[in-house]
């Protein structure tokens, strides 16, 4: 059984630490190569004996919708360490890391079995975008200690980026990391931080040499955040939930083993971890979120018929232009899983998929919102259940304005692309070789 999600752990060196059993049974068993057939086979057999029959049955009664009848989110989570020992979670990563050493042919099909029972990924934040820089620049050691905790959903994690002035212009953070003997101590505050108030472990990015370039002077780490020197104050957003915190780091400590690649390159690291997050956010098909704030097409064509909205012709064109949309983004999400699942990386492309998701989801959002009718006014509530008494949908539409902010803003993915993509030339930047503290910030 998982740790509940905001109870402290013990930090790598304590007793309880690195003794985690070895994984059981549960562990799906595939060789090296196996033809189609038996990969779909051995998934389905592992479906029939892991996943509760009463999922099963809503499953194949009536998908998603009614899975989430017979199935809470309390269950999901109580079940889910289940999920993580079979491999199936992440079944591409080597085994010795929570994986099943699978190509990504046979992920494919592993996902097409797995598909009808909408066994989603817990700890995307850990699975998209800390094991991203793991693999790419961090130790084996590293990988061994932090990816099948990872897998299993048995360390949450968050992502320390952000600050208060310095957010499109990241590499102008001002968090600071000194070194301390054998450990560095972290100095400073981080905002918009998802899920950092359930978070076991974060990665951050501190800076370790204000007389160096703002992108040379930047290193990676990663931060056990129950531990004194880490306060995490919730912010609430105006759908009345609260996803986004600000951190405030007063002497931190992390030790030099958990820092990853070397001192002064975490703006290299953190490239890995932000494309995964574009890549996390980009939509269906992404191996990520589906999407961050309400639900997808199939629900428009429910609402469409409920409301017999769906006989207007101006509704039946959106309805259908939504929907194309939303299949292809599913593709190009596709190809650029199957690139990393091939130990590629989407690289800049995945600003691609995040700026066309961005806007894709916020116009679902609002047509079923528009599809609600009156009953989609918003109306007053108690103060203790601010957002509840909204319609499911006007939470997601609410929800869904910060898509073009969040995972990179719809400006900066744009640069991206022109820059990197299409070659068009960098904006000039008369302070890219001037140290840190002689630039002006905000």
């Amino acid at each position: 059984m998982p740790t509940t999600p905001g109870t402290p752990r013990p930090a790598p060196g304590q007793a309880g630490a690195d003794d985690r059993p070895s994984p059981p049974a549960e562990r799906l068993r595939l060789e090296l190569g196996a033809p189609p057939h038996q990969v779909a086979k051995a998934v389905r057999e592992w479906i029939d004996t892991y996943v509760p029959l009463e999922w099963r049955a809503a499953a194949h009664r009536g998908g998603p919708d009614a899975i989430r009848k017979v199935r809470s989110r309390a269950d999901y989570e109580a079940w889910y360490p289940v999920f993580g020992r079979s491999g199936l979670v992440a079944p591409t990563w080597p085994e010795e890391y929570g994986g099943l050493g699978l190509s990504t042919t046979a992920a494919r099909l592993v996902e097409a079995e797995l598909k009808p029972y909408n066994l989603g990924r817990l700890n995307p934040l850990g699975l998209n975008q800390a094991a991203c820089a793991l693999f790419a620049y961090g130790t084996h050691e590293q990988r061994l200690r932090f990816l099948p905790p990872i897998v299993g959903n048995e360390e949450v994690w968050c992502q320390l980026f952000s600050e208060p002035g310095a957010g499109s212009d990241l590499a102008s953070l001002a968090t600071t990391a000194e070194r301390d003997g054998d450990e560095w101590l972290l100095e400073g505050q981080k905002v918009w931080n998802t899920w950092a108030h359930l978070a076991d472990w974060a990665v951050v990015l501190a800076r370790t040499d204000p007389d160096l370039p703002k992108r040379r002077g930047i290193t990676y780490f990663l931060l056990h955040m129950h531990q004194s020197g880490v306060e995490v104050h919730p912010l609430r957003h105006i759908g009345g939930e609260v996803d986004f915190n600000r951190v405030v780091l007063r002497d931190a400590r992390v030790s030099d083993q958990h820092r990853v690649g070397e001192v002064g390159e975490g703006w290299r690291v953190a490239n890995a971890t932000l494309t995964g997050e574009r890549q996390m956010v980009s939509g269906t098909g992404s191996g990520g979120v589906d999407r961050i704030g309400g639900r997808g097409v199939d629900h428009l064509f429910h609402l469409g018929r409920k409301s017999q909205r769906s006989n207007e012709p101006l509704v039946r064109a959106e309805l259908a232009r939504l929907y194309s949309e939303e299949r292809v983004r599913e593709w190009t999400n596709t190809r650029g899983r199957t690139t990393a699942g091939a130990g590629g990386n989407p690289g800049d492309a995945s600003s691609v998929g995040k700026l066309h998701q961005s806007s894709l989801n916020q116009r679902i959002q609002l047509l079923a919102t528009d599809m609600l009718g009156m009953s989609g006014l918003a109306r007053k509530s108690d103060e203790n259940e601010y957002g509840r008494s909204l319609p499911l949908e006007v939470r997601g539409m609410l929800r869904s304005r910060a898509n073009t902010i969040e995972g990179g803003t719809t400006e900066i993915n744009k640069n991206i692309i022109g820059e990197r993509i299409l070659g068009l030339p960098r904006d000039p930047d008369p302070w890219t070789d001037v140290a840190w503290k002689d630039t002006p910030r905000s």
